[in-house]
């Protein structure tokens, strides 16, 4: 990201902001409520388009996402809610791209999705229907989704996997286990993975990096290490979560 920003009339809700991700990493972006860290991720997976500045993945434009794209970048979105299509099974939504885009044979896609399922530790599910399932296991399914691969997208290039606050509203225990699949899925795939989130287990556990967002901008960005001991003020009040700081909370 280079000099972006995003508007909606004179609402700036990303101002002139400049970032790197590289091959592989595992960043973590963090900030208070309303400070643009959807409207980050909306970009990136191509569903919207900044007002200006310049976003590129692989070096090449990011463009909205279309179904006819030759070529479309390999970014895989794990929504904050699970997002399954409660009309299929789970080998259905698992499998959702290779059903649809690939030529692969019923019995290739089923180990496929077998794979992926047990990767999550969801082995012998295939069947069942989302609504059968408890909230963290549709959240497992829909990592699982996310390690099938796009088969409209070039095999060469790193995928890019978005985490949309995957631990909100779990259990501590639910919270260990969805931040090890983050640090494992991005792994399997070797991605690179960026992921919004409030809780500071989850940037301990899987930050290599973590960025700061306030009001549209990066307020600081660094190694995962240094952001435990910063004075960074914005950083300060985050990790320790006090109304006193240069972050106002957002009016409800």
């Amino acid at each position: 990201m280079e000099n972006l920003s995003m508007r909606w009339g004179s609402n700036i809700v990303l101002d002139d902001i400049d970032l790197r991700l590289q091959a592989g990493e595992r960043l973590v972006v963090v900030g208070p409520s309303g400070s643009g860290k959807s409207t980050l991720l909306r970009l990136l997976a191509g569903l919207q388009l900044p007002t200006s500045g310049r976003l590129r993945i692989h070096g090449e434009p990011q463009t909205y996402l279309r179904l006819d794209q030759r070529h479309p970048p390999d970014v895989r979105l794990v929504f904050q809610n699970p997002a399954l299509l409660a009309s299929l099974s789970v080998k259905e939504n698992v499998g959702f791209l290779l059903y649809r885009f690939s030529r692969l044979s019923e019995q290739e896609i089923a180990e496929r999705v077998d794979m992926a399922l047990q990767a999550v530790g969801l082995a012998g599910i295939e069947e069942q229907m989302p609504g059968e399932l408890s909230g963290g296991m549709q959240k497992r399914v829909s990592f699982a989704r996310a390690l099938i691969e796009d088969p409209t997208a070039p095999q060469s290039l790193t995928p890019l996997l978005l985490f949309d606050e995957p631990t909100a509203g779990l259990d501590p225990v639910a919270c260990t286990r969805i931040e090890d699949l983050i640090v494992r899925t991005s792994e399997l795939v070797q991605a690179s993975s960026l992921v919004v989130s409030h809780v500071m287990s989850t940037i301990d556990r899987c930050a290599e990096r973590v960025a700061l967002l306030y009001d549209g901008r990066f307020r600081w960005i660094g190694a995962v290490e240094d952001f435990r001991v910063s004075t960074n003020p914005y950083v300060v009040q985050f990790r320790s979560g006090s109304l006193q700081g240069p972050m106002q909370p957002a009016e409800n």
